[in-house]
């Protein structure tokens, strides 16, 4: 009795990283499908900007005096460029900081998930192990009552007979 409920705790235990193993494949799948639509889309985008760089080149080599405002133009836009680069390295960081929290708790909550997996482990071993001991009780009891009773029996049948 005593291996059936270890069995069922150890096969609840493999069931439960079954069912994480599950979930991490299920969401990692979502996750390579989003990098593939970044990827997809980085590529619309090249191919958007090979267009424009043609066109602006056809452009430049068509008309020779706008080249000055062109390029002032585009001075400009690469500086707010720069501009949103730099904030986007500011939020990188940010949320290298924040991964790295989530990584702590991630941590924490394992550890925690153990510790409580282990505590209801034990938990579950003593109860069965009070179990059988009070199973044995009983029966240890049950038998004594049942050699009595088979003595009394014997008792009566030896005084009915004679």
């Amino acid at each position: 009795m005593n291996g059936r409920k270890e069995s069922a705790t150890k096969e609840d235990l493999k069931n439960f990283k079954e069912e994480i193993l599950h979930q991490f494949h299920v969401i990692s799948e979502g996750v390579i499908d989003q990098v593939k639509q970044v990827a997809e889309g980085v590529a619309t985008v090249n191919e958007g900007l090979d267009r424009t760089r043609k066109e602006l080149k056809e452009e430049i080599d068509n008309k020779t005096q706008p080249i000055a405002q062109a390029v002032l133009k585009l001075s400009g836009k690469v500086a707010a460029l720069d501009g949103k680069v730099v904030a986007l390295d500011a939020k990188v960081v940010v949320l290298d900081a924040k991964v790295v929290v989530l990584d702590g708790k991630v941590d924490r909550i394992h550890q925690e998930l153990k510790r409580e997996i282990q505590e209801t482990r034990q938990e579950v071993l003593a109860a069965v192990k009070f179990s059988y001991a009070e199973l044995d009780k009983r029966l240890t009891t049950l038998e004594k009552e049942f050699i009595e009773l088979k003595h009394r029996v014997e008792k009566i049948e030896s005084h009915s007979v004679s």
